[in-house]
């Protein structure tokens, strides 16, 4: 989306700050500030916030007319956000409930045996029954599982993904990054990091795979431009359906919300 053509007489505020909050009529903007971009950028996140993307110097007055010439497009995807609300289920730690990993279904089975409080053996997810008591700590041991298999599975799918995209291999960490699926970010390490949040482990290879090209992308190209999207499609061509995919299950993945049981 180009910026819009501003008058010379607004230019005299100073700029925008990475992290500050920008209120324009009414309404909040996260401000991201990157030296790679050239143009101003809005992403309405999962959560319904809205960020504002700008290259260093941006000033005050340019991103607030941007803003305000995006209004239009603002409120379409906040319609659009309203009409596929997330779903997202409510668990409990109990015998029998379901849980997924990398797409597949596995029923919580208790037991007492010693060993790791949560692992995946034989076809089902074992918990510690002394653990499934307490539903706080299960929900935290849990979603350790997540962050930990998904780490180690993660890190055998990065390289080659790496090499197909023709960018540097970045660290990664997994764990709880807010309303997205993953994040980039330059300049932490030599290829810098990427996080990905331990949800994304309950999705199908083949998504999870997107969003670990969706990140990739970035370390050559920042933002969601024409040029981001070409480079992601030569990674893989059917990304658009997968994003579409991704945004419907998205929906429905457990994001840690449990109850006490019954």
């Amino acid at each position: 989306m180009p910026a819009p053509v501003l008058p010379s007489d607004i230019t005299d505020r100073p700029p925008l700050v990475d992290g500050q909050v920008l209120v324009v009529d009414g309404r909040e903007l996260l401000i991201s500030v990157s030296a790679r971009r050239k143009r101003l950028g809005l992403t309405v996140e999962r959560d319904g916030t809205l960020t504002l993307r700008a290259p260093a110097s941006c000033e005050t007055a340019r991103a607030e007319a941007f803003v305000r010439h995006s209004r239009a497009w603002i409120e379409s995807k906040l319609r659009l956000r309203d009409q596929h609300r997330p779903a997202h289920p409510v668990r409990e730690f109990r015998e029998g409930e379901s849980f997924r990993y990398l797409g597949r279904e596995y029923r919580l089975l208790l037991v007492d045996e010693g060993g790791p409080r949560v692992r995946l053996a034989a076809g089902r997810l074992r918990m510690d029954k002394a653990v499934a008591a307490e539903p706080r700590r299960a929900r935290r041991e849990l979603i350790a599982w997540y962050r930990k298999a998904g780490l180690r599975w993660s890190k055998d799918r990065l390289q080659p993904w790496a090499a197909r995209m023709e960018v540097p291999e970045p660290a990664v960490t997994v764990r709880d990054v807010g309303s997205r699926w993953g994040t980039y970010r330059p300049g932490e390490g030599e290829a810098g990091k990427m996080a990905l949040h331990w949800a994304v482990f309950q999705l199908p290879v083949h998504l999870v795979d997107y969003v670990i090209a969706h990140e990739l992308a970035h370390i050559r190209i920042s933002g969601h431009g024409p040029e981001y999207w070409t480079l992601l499609k030569r990674a893989i061509p059917e990304c658009e359906a997968r994003k579409e995919e991704l945004d419907d299950l998205g929906r429905r993945l457990w994001l840690g919300q449990s109850a006490e049981q019954g």
